[in-house]
C-alpha cells in the first residue's frame, strides 16, 4: 500500500506540512509505504487546455509533471495538504491539480458510462487544510476542490482534516488534538 502525501502550500515548515508529516508518520506506523511531492518545488505549469489528452488521456506538456503522474497512478490513498490562501488552494498547489485535466480525461475514456465513473477503483483521498480565519465557510471551496481532484484520479473523497484560526507559521505543532488527529488520518489512509 503506497500512501502519497501533497505538500500544497509553498511554505516549508508550516502548518499543513507539521499535519502531513504527522499524519504520513501515522500511515507509516500502518504499515503504508510513503512518498512525498512538494509542489513548492515543482516547476510544472497550469493547463493550456489545448484538449490533447482528450483524445488519448495523455497530457503534452512536458514539464516535472510528466514525472508526478506515475506517482499519482500508483498510490492507493492520497492525503493532500493545502492552507487556505482566499478561500480557495495555493497557485502551486492548484497547477497541479489542473494538470490533472488528463487523467480525468483517461477516466472518461476507460469508463465511458456514468453508471461506470459512479465506482471509485483507484483508492481513496484525503485533504488537510489549515485557515487562519473562523469563517463558516473557510473549507467549502478546499473540500469541493479536492472532491474533483479525486474524482479525476478515480478515487473517493474521504474527508480529512480542517482546522480554523491557526495563522502563525508551525503554530500547529504545539496543537497535541490536532497532532494526534492527522497521526490517525495518516493510520485510516493506510488501512484503505
Amino acid at each position: 500500500m503506497v500512501v502519497l502525501g501533497i505538500y500544497g502550500s509553498p511554505r516549508e515548515g508550516g502548518n499543513t506540512a507539521i499535519l502531513l508529516d504527522k499524519a504520513l508518520e501515522g500511515a507509516q506506523a500502518a504499515g503504508a509505504s510513503i512518498q512525498r511531492i512538494r509542489c513548492g518545488q515543482l516547476k510544472i505549469s497550469g493547463c493550456n487546455e489545448c484538449g490533447a489528452c482528450e483524445k488519448t488521456g495523455e497530457c503534452i506538456v512536458d514539464d516535472q509533471m510528466q514525472q508526478i503522474y506515475p506517482l499519482l497512478e500508483q498510490a492507493m490513498a492520497i492525503i493532500i495538504a493545502m492552507p487556505v490562501f482566499f478561500y480557495g488552494p495555493p497557485a502551486q498547489a492548484k497547477a497541479l491539480i489542473d494538470r490533472c485535466q488528463a487523467m480525468w480525461s483517461r477516466r472518461m475514456l476507460t469508463k465511458p458510462s456514468l453508471e461506470e465513473r459512479k465506482r471509485y477503483d483507484s483508492g481513496k483521498g484525503y485533504l488537510i487544510s489549515v485557515g487562519a480565519t473562523k469563517g463558516k465557510n473557510l473549507f467549502v471551496c478546499m473540500e469541493l476542490v479536492a472532491k474533483y481532484f479525486f474524482d479525476a484520479l478515480d478515487m473517493s473523497y474521504e474527508g480529512g482534516l480542517m482546522l480554523r484560526g491557526v495563522e502563525a507559521k508551525a503554530a500547529v505543532a504545539s496543537d497535541s488534538e490536532a497532532l494526534k488527529q492527522a497521526y490517525e488520518l495518516g493510520r485510516r489512509a493506510a488501512a484503505g
